[in-house]
C-alpha cells in the first residue's frame, strides 16, 4: 500500500469510528429537533423539493430556488436536501449529511496537518478534531456551524498553500483556494469573519509577487460574481435585514455585552475549557509552552504554515469577538485551528519523552486521546437528556401531515416550545410529500379576531406556553371559549401539560370576504404613497401567517390577468400584478407594471417611485436613477429626488453624493410627516 493511500486510509478510519459514535447518538436519543434545528431542517427540505429530488416538489426554475434562501447562502441547504433525498427525511436519517460534513472537515484538518508537520502530526489532529466535545456536539446539532467549520477550514487550508513562498503560485492551487473560499462564503455569511484576514494577507502577497500572482487574484471575484452573485442579487435585501436582526437586534435583545468591555473580550476564552476539554487544553497549551522554550532545536515544523495558521486564528478571532452577538456556537469555525495548534503542543510532549529514551511515542498519544475522550462522551450523554421530547409527530399526524394527499392546511401554533413550535410543526407537516405548515400567532392582542374569524386549525397547550407572549394566553383562551372551533384530540407531554389540536366547526364558516377578494382593494392603496404601505403590507403579513401556502396568489394573479384582456388600461388590475411582484421578489416584473401605471396615471408619482425602488432592488441603480430623474422634473416630490441621487450614487455618479445628503434626509422627512398626517386621519 503506497504511503498516500495509508495516510488517508487511517482518516477515514477515525472517521467511520466517528460516524459509528454519532449513528449510537442518534439511536439512543428520542427527541424532535428544537427552533433552530427545525429551521435549517425546513431549508433543506425546500431545497430538495425544488431540486425535484424530494416528494412533493419539482423544479420551478432558478428563481423559485433562490427564493428559498433570502436570509442565509443556500449550499449547506441544497447538500443537505440531497442527501435526505438517498438517507431519508427524520431527523436522524437527515443528519448524514452532518456526517459528511464532518468528513470533509477531517479531510482539511489532515491535509493541513500533514503539511504542517506529517502524517503522524495530522492523524492525531484528526483524532483530537473527532473528540472535541463542542465539535462532537456539532455533529449531532441540525445547524449550520458543522459545514461552516468544514469549509472555513479547506479553505484557509489551500489558501495557505498557495500563498507560500517557496512552492505557491500555481493555478491548480488558487482554483482549490478560492472554490473552497467562495463555498464558504455561500455556507453562511460569517464565513467574512474567517476568511477576511486571510483574504487580506492573500492581496499582499499578490501584490508584493505581482507576474502571474495578479492574474490567479483576478479569479476570486470572478467565481464569486458567478456563484454567489445570482443569490446576494436576488436576495440582498432579506439578507441585510436578517443579519442586522441576528447580528444586532439579537444582541440588544439578549443582553449580549458591549464590544470593547471585558466581558466581550472574554466570552470566548471561559468557554474554551468546556468546548475542548479540561485534557486536551492542558496538555495542548503547557506542550507549546514547552515548544516555546525548545524553539532552536531542529525540527521538521514548516514555519511558514504555522506562522500562517496563527496570525489567521488570531485575527479571525479578534473579528468575531468584536461581532456584537455572543454565542457558543459562533466560535466554531476557529475550533479547527485551534485544535491543530493544540495538537502541535501534544505532538511536543512526544518528542520531548522520545528525547528522554522513551520511543514508544505513539502509544503514549493514544492513551491521551483516550484521556481526552470522557469530556466529549459526558457531554453527548447529557445532551441525550437535554433533547426536547413531545408528541409532535402524533399531532402533526391527526392534522393530516402525514398523508401527501390531505390538501395543503395552516396549522396556528399558539405555543413556543422547544418540543413544539411553528418550526417543527411545518417540517413534520411536509415530511414524505405532506402539505402542513405551523405558523405563529398571538405575538399581539390584534391576531386574536383573525385568528377566530379567518383560521382552521389551531394547536394550543395545557400548562407550559413556552416563550410566548401574555397575549398568547389570552388568544388560548378566546379560542377555547369562542364556541368557534372544537377540539379534536389532546396529546400528554412527558413533562407534564398536554398539547390540544382544534378545528373550526362546520357550522362556523370563515367570516368575511377571502383575502383573495380584499387583495385588489388594498393594492389600491399603495397609489397614496407612504402612508398607504403600512395597511398593505400589515394585512399581507397577518395573511400570511394564516396562511402558509399564499393560496391567494394565483386567484388574484388570474383575476387580474382575466381584467386586463378585457380593458388593458384597469389600473386596479395592474395595481395587483405590482405588489405581487414585489411579495414574490420579482423586480423586473414589478417594474414593468409600475411602468404602465406611470402612463395610466400620470398625475400620480409614486408608481414612478416604486419603480425607481424596485429598479434599486433588482440590482440596475441606472434604470432607478433614469426613472427617478425624469418623474421628478414632472413631480415635485422629495422622494424622487432623493432616489435619484441615491441610485445615481450607486450606479457610479459620485458627483451625486453632496446633493444625496441633502436630499435623502429631506425625502425621510417628508415620508414622516406623511404618515403622521395618516395617523391623524
Amino acid at each position: 500500500m503506497s504511503q498516500r493511500c495509508r495516510f488517508w486510509g487511517g482518516v477515514a478510519l477515525i472517521w467511520l469510528l466517528a460516524t459509528l459514535a454519532d449513528r449510537l447518538w442518534w439511536t439512543l436519543q428520542g427527541g424532535v429537533p428544537a427552533w433552530d434545528q427545525a429551521d435549517y431542517l425546513n431549508s433543506a427540505l425546500d431545497h430538495g423539493r425544488a431540486l425535484g429530488l424530494l416528494p412533493g416538489g419539482v423544479w420551478q426554475g432558478w428563481n423559485a430556488l433562490l427564493d428559498l434562501s433570502p436570509k442565509i447562502p443556500p449550499l449547506a441547504s441544497l447538500v443537505n436536501g440531497s442527501v435526505m433525498a438517498v438517507s431519508g427525511g427524520a431527523p436522524d436519517q437527515a443528519a448524514w449529511s452532518l456526517s459528511l460534513w464532518h468528513g470533509l472537515l477531517l479531510m482539511a484538518v489532515a491535509g493541513w496537518g500533514r503539511r504542517l508537520y506529517g502524517p503522524g502530526f495530522a492523524w492525531l489532529a484528526c483524532g483530537l478534531t473527532a473528540m472535541v466535545p463542542a465539535l462532537l456536539e456539532l455533529r449531532t446539532d441540525y445547524v449550520l456551524e458543522m459545514p461552516l467549520a468544514a469549509v472555513c477550514t479547506l479553505a484557509l487550508w489551500r489558501l495557505d498553500v498557495w500563498c507560500d513562498p517557496s512552492d505557491g503560485g500555481r493555478w491548480n492551487q488558487v482554483w482549490g483556494c478560492t472554490l473552497a473560499a467562495v463555498a464558504a462564503l455561500l455556507v453562511k455569511q460569517s464565513a467574512f469573519l474567517v476568511l477576511t484576514p486571510a483574504g487580506l494577507g492573500a492581496l499582499y502577497f499578490v501584490f508584493r509577487r505581482r507576474g502571474h500572482w495578479l492574474r490567479q487574484a483576478m479569479l476570486l471575484p470572478l467565481m464569486v460574481a458567478a456563484l454567489l452573485g445570482p443569490w446576494l442579487r436576488h436576495n440582498w435585501i432579506t439578507s441585510l435585514g436578517g443579519t442586522n436582526r441576528a447580528v444586532f437586534e439579537s444582541a440588544a435583545r439578549e443582553g449580549d455585552p458591549g464590544v470593547f468591555s471585558w466581558a466581550s473580550w472574554l466570552w470566548y476564552p471561559r468557554l474554551l475549557p468546556e468546548q475542548l476539554g479540561v485534557v486536551l487544553l492542558a496538555v495542548g497549551v503547557s506542550g507549546l509552552m514547552l515548544w516555546w522554550l525548545h524553539r532552536h532545536d531542529p525540527t521538521t515544523d514548516r514555519t511558514w504554515s504555522w506562522r500562517w495558521l496563527v496570525i489567521n486564528l488570531l485575527a479571525a478571532w479578534i473579528l468575531t469577538t468584536l461581532s456584537p452577538n455572543k454565542g457558543d456556537r459562533y466560535i466554531a469555525p476557529l475550533l479547527p485551528m485551534l485544535v491543530l495548534l493544540l495538537a502541535r503542543g501534544w505532538w511536543q510532549w512526544g518528542l520531548w519523552w522520545q528525547h528522554k529514551g522513551l520511543r514508544w511515542i505513539r502509544p503514549l498519544l493514544a492513551a491521551g486521546l483516550l484521556a481526552s475522550s470522557p469530556a466529549g462522551v459526558s457531554t453527548q450523554l447529557e445532551r441525550l437528556g437535554d433533547r426536547p421530547r413531545g408528541p409532535l409527530q402524533a399531532l402533526v399526524d391527526a392534522a393530516g401531515g402525514a398523508d401527501a394527499a390531505v390538501p395543503s392546511r395552516t396549522l396556528i401554533v399558539v405555543p413556543s416550545t422547544p418540543d413544539l413550535n411553528q418550526h417543527n410543526v411545518s417540517y413534520y407537516g411536509r415530511r414524505n410529500g405532506g402539505h402542513v405548515v405551523g405558523r405563529q400567532l398571538g405575538g399581539n392582542d390584534a391576531d386574536r379576531d383573525p385568528v377566530l374569524e379567518r383560521a382552521d386549525w389551531v394547536v394550543l397547550a395545557e400548562g407550559d406556553q413556552g416563550s410566548v407572549r401574555k397575549s398568547a394566553r389570552r388568544l388560548d383562551r378566546a379560542v377555547r371559549r369562542s364556541g368557534v372551533f372544537e377540539q379534536v384530540k389532546q396529546f400528554q407531554r412527558p413533562q407534564g401539560g398536554s398539547y390540544s389540536l382544534w378545528r373550526r366547526r362546520g357550522n362556523q364558516p370563515v367570516q368575511g370576504p377571502s383575502f383573495a377578494e380584499r387583495f385588489p382593494s388594498l393594492a389600491l392603496g399603495l397609489a397614496q404613497g407612504p402612508g398607504g404601505l403600512d395597511p398593505v403590507f400589515s394585512a399581507v403579513a397577518l395573511e400570511h401567517m394564516l396562511d402558509g401556502h399564499f393560496s391567494y396568489r394565483q386567484p388574484v394573479s388570474l383575476e387580474a390577468t382575466r381584467r386586463l384582456q378585457i380593458n388593458p388600461n384597469d389600473q386596479q388590475a395592474r395595481w395587483s400584478l405590482a405588489l405581487l411582484a414585489v411579495l414574490a421578489n420579482r423586480p423586473k416584473e414589478a417594474s414593468e407594471q409600475f411602468a404602465q401605471l406611470q402612463t395610466l396615471i400620470p398625475d400620480n408619482p409614486w408608481p414612478a417611485a416604486y419603480r425607481s425602488v424596485v429598479n434599486l432592488a433588482g440590482w440596475n441603480p441606472w434604470a432607478a436613477m433614469s426613472v427617478a430623474d425624469s418623474a421628478g422634473q414632472q413631480h415635485q416630490e422629495p422622494v424622487l429626488r432623493a432616489l435619484g441621487d441615491l441610485s445615481g450614487v450607486l450606479s457610479g455618479a459620485v458627483w451625486r453624493f453632496p446633493a444625496a445628503l441633502i436630499s435623502v434626509p429631506a425625502a425621510v422627512t417628508s415620508v414622516e410627516g406623511g404618515l403622521e398626517s395618516s395617523d391623524q386621519e
